[in-house]
């Protein structure tokens, strides 16, 4: 089964509730709608209402079944505000998070889904990605042991045979620019769960260099031994492991060449975390354009909940597909998975 198939599956009646606050967006409405009908989610359009129905009726998109959510209801962001407050969060008062709240329908949602009142938040068409770490961060919050928001990626890589098949996971190539050893500990952890929640897998994730186990000394390697350390520190129940080159990560007959010590990545990582922006970007292209892989992705993580940043130029299909992607992984936050 295709890995976007086996997604789908997952996320049928689900039960999850997605927010879209970008709600008079024309490929918003298209893939709420296309969500609700095909029950991958409870779907929540938030903003104006009679500006979500005025787009809606332009856009011929029919809305029976999706609810819309009057983000300028200030009686409803009051209560949620005044829970908010309740639960300690120092990045913002209660006045603040209203004032944001009835300006951008984003920090609406954002509000109510740290209230528990919405599993998902899906931005990124009218806010850049930016925008929307900033409001996940301060409002949400970060997850237990993260330190860092970033992102992950899956590939199915046509001819490619490693320890799930066709599939492997890859991150960050998406955020965090230059990591420091704290924030590629961070990355790794974050990868891990999301992986784990999403495909199921028990995740084996390698820290890639340009030495495998020792075999050279540079200050960037030491960088990512480091992060080895704090990551198995940190979440010693992971499979983290490194420094190793791409091809001990991911072979086991050359990893039985240059890895001496017992390891249960080296050969057969499921995921793979490129020490900074410059490997990840390049990385990712080479795999697609040479391998002609697919990659779904990638996907904000490292939240105490999720939020999604979706591409400005992605067709509605896409969409969805994130969206179902998001689904399934905050229905295993939910179930504790």
């Amino acid at each position: 089964m295709d890995v976007l198939e086996r997604v789908f599956a997952q996320a049928k009646d689900s039960g999850i509730t997605v927010a879209f606050p970008e709600a008079t967006e024309e490929k918003i409405l298209l893939a709420a709608r296309e969500v609700t009908d095909k029950q991958y989610a409870n779907v929540i359009l938030a903003g104006v209402p009679s500006a979500i129905q005025e787009a809606a009726g332009n856009f011929g998109v029919s809305l029976d079944g999706i609810r819309i959510l009057d983000t300028t209801d200030e009686a409803a962001l009051e209560k949620a505000a005044e829970k908010f407050a309740e639960g300690g969060n120092t990045l913002l008062s209660k006045k603040g998070i209203i004032r944001r709240a009835k300006a951008d329908p984003m920090y609406a949602t954002l509000l109510y889904q740290a209230v528990d009142e919405i599993d998902v938040t899906f931005a990124g068409l009218t806010h850049t990605t930016g925008e929307v770490i900033l409001g996940g961060q301060m409002v949400v919050g970060l997850a237990e042991g993260v330190s860092t928001v970033s992102s992950v990626g899956i590939f199915k890589i046509p001819g490619y045979e490693g320890s799930e098949g066709n599939l492997l996971a890859f991150g960050d190539s998406a955020v965090v620019v230059d990591p420091s050893s704290e924030e590629i500990a961070s990355i790794a952890i974050s990868c891990c769960d999301t992986v784990s929640a999403l495909l199921g897998w028990t995740p084996r994730c390698a820290l890639l260099s340009f030495s495998t186990d020792g075999s050279m000394e540079h200050p960037k390697v030491d960088k990512i031994r480091e992060a080895k350390k704090i990551a198995n520190e940190k979440r010693p129940d992971l499979l983290i492991d490194g420094e190793f080159q791409f091809d001990s990560a991911v072979s086991p007959a050359i990893a039985k060449k240059k890895v001496k010590r017992e390891s249960d990545v080296a050969g057969q990582a499921n995921i793979v975390i490129w020490p900074d922006l410059n490997v990840g970007n390049v990385g990712v292209k080479l795999v697609q354009y040479l391998a002609h892989a697919d990659a779904y992705g990638p996907m904000l993580q490292g939240f105490r909940k999720i939020v999604c940043d979706c591409s400005r130029g992605a067709p509605v299909s896409e969409l969805v597909g994130n969206v179902a992607m998001s689904v399934v992984r905050a229905k295993a936050l939910k179930e504790g998975k």
